[in-house]
């Protein structure tokens, strides 16, 4: 796969995964689903961060508001979940201050969220981590670990997490704005909420 880095000029070949990718998507037998391209960030399918709420559930026709939570005890964002038919919890979105900061996708019910043409929602995790390993080696980006061991990228505003589905452990990708990239993969000093890193952690990081 020829991939561009949205760099004018660069491009990237990476032809790993796809076997793994399609047997994936079997397995886990969600139908159809939305496509969601990652524009590190800037925003994700039709949700820019910085966004007011207002906006955001205009640009989500096709799911309804679940519900609203306080993101931490002692945080005052706001998170919102939406959904698909019969209450499927698909995005949880993010406000501080009125602004959008944070995108997180379910693994079974939300979009295929993609990057340079690689998808990052319910993947095989090792085939994933190959890939930004892979990139990090032919230096087109930075990847580290936070603490608990999630991989990720501070440059893309981008950490991915692993969740538990029928079949086994699958990915999901976590999604922050310019204004608030900076050490996202920390997952004691970055924004992104607290609540999104509670559940099972990444299977042999670095493995």
């Amino acid at each position: 796969m020829v991939l561009s880095t949205g760099n004018p000029g660069t491009r990237w070949v990476w032809d790993g995964g796809k076997k793994a990718a399609v047997k994936l998507r079997g397995a886990v037998g969600k139908p159809a689903r939305l496509e969601w391209e990652l524009m590190p960030l800037e925003s994700v399918g039709p949700l820019r961060f910085g966004m007011p709420l207002a906006e955001v559930a205009t640009a989500l026709p096709g799911m309804t508001e679940l519900r609203r939570f306080q993101a931490a005890p002692s945080s005052q964002h706001l998170g919102v979940e939406f959904g698909t038919g019969h209450a499927k919890p698909a995005v949880r979105t993010y406000f501080t201050d009125g602004q959008l900061f944070c995108v997180a996708v379910d693994a079974v019910h939300g979009p295929q969220v993609t990057l340079w043409g690689r998808e990052l929602t319910s993947c095989v995790p090792a085939d994933l981590e190959r890939f930004f390993w892979h990139a990090h080696e032919c230096e087109i980006l930075k990847m580290s670990y936070g603490p608990r061991g999630n991989p990720g990228v501070d440059g893309l505003g981008l950490v991915v997490r692993v969740q538990d589905v029928a079949t086994g452990v699958v990915t999901r990708p976590v999604m922050v704005g310019r204004t608030w990239a900076d050490r996202c993969t920390d997952d004691w000093e970055g924004a992104i909420p607290e609540c999104e890193w509670v559940g099972r952690p990444w299977p042999h990081p670095g493995g």
